[in-house]
């Protein structure tokens, strides 16, 4: 019986190190997306003046939340972890609370725009996660192997090294709704082919829904008729800008070859607007069309247009990065430190759009994929 009890403590450890890493790799995996839910907890507990510090903050509890899990899971400095995890736990778990309450509306942002949970369902999961804790072993199973530092040694080394990545460049995996493939609603063409109509018809008490073509007999009821997004395509993503006096020009962004610099932070230093300008104009020679969309007037340049800057950051999350459609299909982004030069220009502007686009997309996920099967492998098998 001693066995089982020490085996099912163990797995609780394991299940609770599994979810704070996934929950926190994951928010590391977008920095500024941190940043911006950190940004909306400090507004929600009236701590605003802090907003300067939220990519930092973000970074930092979703760091913290990384490694904690993964010292449940190699099961090193057991009764620090789990008093760790408890505050950690504990402290979220009473703030969704007050959001559950106060304001429900909001994302929780535990798993950063890969996983959307509402309060709710954010509450529950902290809950069943509070129980776990309760049975997480703080002491009794003897000390942790050696290799078992090792290992988390080695994980902390490679999580370190992946967060440096993730503070200078993009995410390698885009879960916005500006990744590859997503067309711009202004050049979207094909709005009657994605769309459906459906009848709503109730009987007993019960509501179903039907198409044209398999409406139900005379014993059900007509209720309502709604217009919905087939299955298999994607809704078009809105990206709406003007020009400095203010008319709409989203149309520009879907025509032909767009490359957009996107400036949500207009304070940066002038090595960095003539970086932009230099990269503007090695594009517009390879034969592309550039916009540069700032959050704000800039001096800086004699040509821009404007819009929020959520839109930017959503849009590409470097401050200065660039995002290529082609005819109003997303293709590739860059960022700011990565923008290529004329001779990579020359060769895009001559490639094939789309498999430029899989191509970049497909090594993204291999390669987050394979950073999260090589630390789970050292966690497991060291």
């Amino acid at each position: 019986m001693r066995y089982f009890v020490e085996r099912f403590r163990r797995f609780c450890g394991f299940l609770t190190g599994f979810v704070f890493f996934i929950s926190g790799i994951l928010k590391l995996l977008d920095p500024v997306g941190a940043g911006l839910v950190m940004d909306e907890y400090f507004e929600f507990m009236h701590l605003g003046f802090l907003s300067f510090s939220s990519k930092l903050a973000g970074t930092a509890f979703a760091l913290a939340e990384t490694l904690i899990g993964t010292a449940l899971i190699t099961g090193v400095w057991r009764k620090t972890t789990g008093i760790l995890a408890m505050a950690f736990q504990g402290f979220f778990t009473l703030l969704t609370l007050a959001l559950v309450i106060f304001n429900p509306q909001m994302d929780c942002g535990c798993f950063g725009e890969a996983i959307h949970l509402t309060h709710m369902q954010t509450f529950i999961k902290n809950l069943v996660l509070c129980a776990l804790l309760a049975f997480v072993p703080l002491r009794g199973l003897g000390r942790p192997r050696r290799r078992k530092y090792v290992s988390f040694s080695i994980v902390t080394m490679a999580v370190l090294a992946f967060t440096v990545y993730a503070w200078s460049y993009i995410p390698p995996v885009d879960f916005t709704d500006y990744k590859h493939g997503a067309r711009l609603a202004a050049g979207d063409t094909s709005s009657e082919d994605m769309y459906e109509a459906r009848f709503i018809y109730e009987k007993d008490g019960v509501h179903e829904s039907f198409d044209l073509m398999h409406l139900p007999d005379s014993s059900w009821s007509f209720v309502s008729t709604e217009t919905v997004l087939k299955e298999g395509f994607k809704a078009p993503v809105t990206l709406s800008f003007t020009d400095i006096d203010g008319a709409y020009a989203d149309e520009m962004a879907a025509d032909g070859k767009v490359i957009i610099i996107s400036v949500y932070d207009t304070d940066i230093r002038k090595g960095k607007w003539e970086k932009i300008a230099g990269f503007k104009a090695n594009a517009e020679k390879a034969g592309f069309k550039v916009l540069v969309i700032t959050s704000s007037a800039t001096e800086h340049l004699d040509s821009y247009y404007l819009s929020d800057r959520k839109t930017l950051i959503t849009l590409n999350r470097s401050n200065g990065g660039a995002t290529y459609f082609y005819n109003g299909t997303l293709i590739r982004k860059w960022a700011f430190k990565a923008l290529p030069d004329i001779q990579k220009l020359e060769e895009l502007a001559d490639s094939n759009e789309m498999e430029l686009g899989v191509d970049k997309d497909t090594k993204g996920n291999l390669g987050f994929q394979g950073f999260l099967l090589y630390v789970f492998a050292v966690m497991l098998l060291l």
